[in-house]
């Protein structure tokens, strides 16, 4: 596969992502919080064990841990968005989530002492700042969905640590498969629990529930790591940070949200600060990288 195919394919699987906070506001207008991550994950776990049935032959205990530990973390990271969308816009959702490419480098500083690039400290504070002005009504009192939103950030930048480690003993495949049926099957129990489970009874429910289970989460999740493999990281991570830019441009074009003057202002803000973190941390340390050793350099 050529750069540019990959690319376009990382654009499209972005899009989707990007079009989800729409779609997961839609279920919600019928569907418990729920019920709907159970729906959503339960498809495309069916949709993604049916196509690599033959690779699922090949699971061990070590890949199942991995696929219940983040399917928990997905789990988390969907319940706070989904209930986040409550009381916040698929604008504002969309900015806040994306702020996991900034909280990945302080994740690692707080737990595993790494030190952090002066690129990444300057995009933090620009995201931080973009936050302010995000959530900050005119009483400085912030929305609990705003709030929750931000902690789905905290969640999934945990869950890409754990990945990372999980992907070098197990097969990465097989890992995001289980991941979607377990974080479907916690769900559907929490569902039970809390809720009273259904299938969707309105054509919008429906619509939710498909495009969410096959576009944004089985197409996602298998054209990612795909297309990734024909691409730089630091291009992934440019075409990843449009995806609140397309979770803004869905929400206004079909649900009529639009920010104020403050609120573009702070969505500038953290993209410019997922920006910095992303593309000059990859600029500030790719001189350091060409300096070492080969077989050190492997090993990063």
């Amino acid at each position: 596969m050529k750069p540019l195919k990959a690319e376009l394919l990382l654009i499209v699987v972005t899009m989707f992502w990007g079009s989800s906070y729409l779609f997961m506001k839609m279920g919600l207008g019928t569907l418990g919080e729920f019920n709907l991550i159970a729906l959503r994950f339960g498809l495309a776990f069916i949709l993604a064990a049916l196509l690599f049935r033959k690779r699922l032959r090949s699971i061990d205990m070590r890949t199942v841990k991995y696929g219940a530990l983040l399917g928990f973390l997905l789990l988390g990271v969907f319940t706070c968005i989904t209930f986040g969308l409550k009381t916040t816009t698929t604008s504002n959702a969309g900015f806040l989530v994306a702020l996991t490419v900034v909280f990945v480098p302080l994740l690692e500083v707080l737990i595993f002492r790494k030190k952090v690039a002066p690129p990444q400290i300057f995009g933090t504070i620009l995201a931080i700042s973009g936050i302010g002005l995000l959530t900050l009504n005119g009483s400085l009192k912030v929305q609990p969905g705003d709030l929750l939103c931000i902690l789905s950030a905290v969640f999934y930048a945990v869950q890409i640590l754990v990945t990372g480690k999980a992907v070098k003993t197990s097969d990465s495949l097989n890992i995001g498969i289980l991941q979607l049926g377990f974080a479907g099957g916690f769900a559907l129990v929490l569902s039970f629990i809390f809720e009273a489970p259904v299938l969707p009874s309105t054509l919008p429910g429906w619509i939710a529930i498909l495009a969410l289970g096959i576009f944004c989460s089985a197409c996602g999740f298998i054209i990612q790591p795909v297309a990734q493999k024909y691409t730089t990281p630091t291009r992934t991570g440019l075409i990843f940070a449009l995806e609140p830019v397309f979770a803004a441009f869905f929400g206004y074009w079909f649900a009529g949200e639009q920010l104020s003057l403050q609120g573009y202002t702070g969505a500038a803000l953290v993209l410019l600060g997922i920006l910095a973190s992303e593309l000059l941390g990859k600029l500030h340390l790719n001189p350091v990288l060409s300096r070492m050793p080969k077989k050190r350099r492997a090993h990063l």
